[in-house]
């Protein structure tokens, strides 16, 4: 039986609780909490090793925490009796390699989840994955393969993909950082698009002027925990700790020779 959080909030769609991680001997997440709201664009930056994409895995359960609780849409999802497949479903994981099927088209990349997983029909999965296809600009391209498509246009069909499945989250695990610069944009702008449409996200990414647009809140972490969070403005235009500061000096400006003093 999953369990409520009795003092969950019915917005809080994400309830992170002391979540730790280890590989090993090696902690990797050390006591993360946070929440993600209904609605609410939450971006995840920090240097690489910092957890990151660890954080998001352990949020739908590809890697199991080794202490600490989840809740999603107030469902427990660490819980021992969870219905994982299930609370899956709300989900959906947009990652850093776009993990199509290479055997499949775009549009059955967009259909085999809602008719393997959810029972849809498939006229009415064909309809729907067609819809997102088109959402993300690339309807015409729907019976193209994965190998036929740009990293970008890989990329988009994943996010189609995700959203097909009728979803009450999506997150992505750095959905830029294998993609030429000059693919970027077009990547980025779909997720503009569904940020401005509602959808609650929660987002690794290196890219801070997305991030500074985009998002509601920042978290930036660093050495498996919580370094700062706010809004974007705050973390990222004028943020208050020294690492914080540090990491976005290297990456704002590569030239910026650090200083010994802190």
């Amino acid at each position: 039986m999953t369990q409520t959080i009795p003092t969950g909030r019915r917005e809080d769609e994400i309830q992170i609780y002391d979540l730790h991680k280890s590989f090993g001997d090696v902690e990797v997440l050390k006591g993360i909490s946070l929440t993600v709201r209904k609605g609410e664009v939450v971006c995840v930056i920090g240097p690489s090793g910092s957890g990151k994409s660890t954080l998001l895995r352990c949020v739908n359960l590809l890697e199991q925490p080794t202490k600490g609780r989840i809740f999603i849409l107030n469902e427990e999802i660490t819980d021992i009796d969870a219905d994982v497949d299930t609370i899956r479903t709300m989900m959906g994981m947009v990652f850093q390699q776009f993990n199509l099927f290479p055997h499949l088209t775009a549009l059955e990349n967009c259909t085999i989840g809602q008719t393997v997983v959810k029972k849809i029909d498939k006229q009415t999965a064909i309809k729907t994955a067609l819809g997102y296809l088109d959402e993300v600009g690339l309807k015409d391209r729907a019976g193209a393969y994965p190998a036929q498509l740009s990293g970008g246009q890989q990329q988009r069909v994943a996010i189609a993909r995700s959203l097909s499945m009728d979803v009450e989250m999506v997150l992505f695990d750095e959905p830029t950082s294998a993609l030429d610069p000059e693919l970027v944009g077009d990547v980025l702008a779909v997720m503009r698009r569904l940020a401005a449409s509602g959808m609650t996200m929660m987002v690794v990414t290196h890219e801070m002027a997305f991030a500074r647009e985009v998002a509601d809140r920042v978290i930036f972490m660093d050495g498996g925990i919580v370094v700062e969070e706010g809004h974007p403005d705050q973390v990222i235009g004028n943020p208050q700790n020294p690492r914080t500061r540090s990491f976005l000096q290297r990456v704002l400006d590569p030239t910026h020779v650090p200083d010994d003093r802190g």
